[in-house]
């Protein structure tokens, strides 16, 4: 199994009365990866929307390259960067010199989108989002083969076309895919893709696995990563009430998007866990390992600044999830 990493997730969604400048609210976000960088955490990962009224971060690829100008180990990637709305060809030029401003420490998670909102604002029916997903991971593979190529499809077509400059990861960055549902998680096995499963167990990660395993892959040559957030604490009933408040806030747009889309999570069954794990440190230890076990996961971000909060009030927690719970976990699984 592939080792374990552990980071932090943001979606700079900076609600309006939230009294902080989005300039100063940048700054501090630039501030606290730096010190989370110095303090062991392995992976920032960042989330994208568009057209929402707190900010919600429409754009990675800058922040990415600020962030590498302040940090030394951390990978950058995405949870999700949505396909339909990047130009493949640009994107992945975008990954090109990614990849070289961070010595390459960038991936790519990569999701179809389903907000209704977004698709009329960039113009694009949402009936195309299955052929735009698909054919730009087609040509974004292409490109990350580092050789020139040509490719004719439904919605894209190119002829000799090479990126440059070229990638410092062999191979170029690893892609990832999202799912939802059967269709998603046949894609990223179909890809051979990393995987981020969300949604119902029965039909989103079982159907990965089951996949891989019939085209004769094992599911360990893939990482499999997630967005669970932790909360360390030694007093749960007390320090729970900001980030609850912060989490009903970060969830009510969600529940938006999937009534106005008629997707989500609507569906009775198991899910794959993405509630805050909450407790002591040993508890969040126990926690992790069960959940590592259960799911194979093998890279786990935590929402670094809920909606609402400043950084000041997750240092405590940051700090004992990177300085005590995860070497700790990692040691029980070596």
């Amino acid at each position: 199994m592939p080792d374990l990493r552990v980071g932090v997730c943001y979606d700079f969604r900076n609600p309006p009365d939230s009294g902080v400048s989005n300039p100063d609210f940048y700054q501090e976000i630039i501030e606290q990866v730096k010190w989370l960088d110095d303090i062991g955490a392995d992976l920032v990962w960042f989330t994208e929307h568009h057209f929402i009224e707190d900010g919600y971060l429409p754009s990675w690829v800058p922040v990415a390259g600020a962030l590498s100008s302040v940090t030394s180990n951390v990978c950058f990637g995405t949870d999700i960067c949505l396909m339909p709305f990047n130009h493949p060809i640009r994107l992945a030029e975008d990954l090109a010199v990614l990849d070289n401003l961070t010595q390459g420490r960038v991936e790519l998670g990569l999701g179809m989108g389903y907000a209704p909102h977004e698709f009329a604002g960039f113009g694009i029916p949402v009936s195309r989002r299955v052929s735009l997903m698909d054919e730009g991971i087609e040509v974004l593979q292409r490109c990350l083969s580092g050789e020139k190529f040509s490719y004719s499809g439904k919605r894209y077509q190119f002829r000799d076309v090479q990126i440059k400059p070229g990638y410092v990861q062999p191979g170029g960055p690893p892609l990832w895919i999202a799912a939802m549902s059967e269709a998603g998680a046949l894609r990223a096995a179909r890809y051979k893709t990393n995987f981020l499963p969300q949604g119902l167990r029965e039909a989103s990660y079982d159907p990965w696995v089951d996949a891989v395993n019939k085209a004769g892959r094992s599911t360990q040559a893939h990482r499999v990563g997630i967005i669970r957030s932790i909360l360390v604490t030694n007093d749960p009933e007390s320090d729970w009430q900001q980030i609850r408040e912060a989490e009903r806030y970060r969830m009510a747009l969600y529940r938006r998007f999937f009534k106005e889309s008629g997707e989500g999570f609507g569906k009775v069954g198991e899910p794959v866990p993405q509630t805050w794990i909450v407790g002591d440190v040993e508890h969040c230890v126990a926690e992790l390992l069960s959940f590592i076990a259960d799911f194979g996961i093998t890279d786990i971000v935590s929402m670094a600044m809920p909606p609402g909060l400043r950084a000041n009030q997750m240092s405590d927690s940051l700090a004992a999830l990177f300085q005590q719970v995860v070497p700790e976990v990692k040691r029980r699984l070596s």
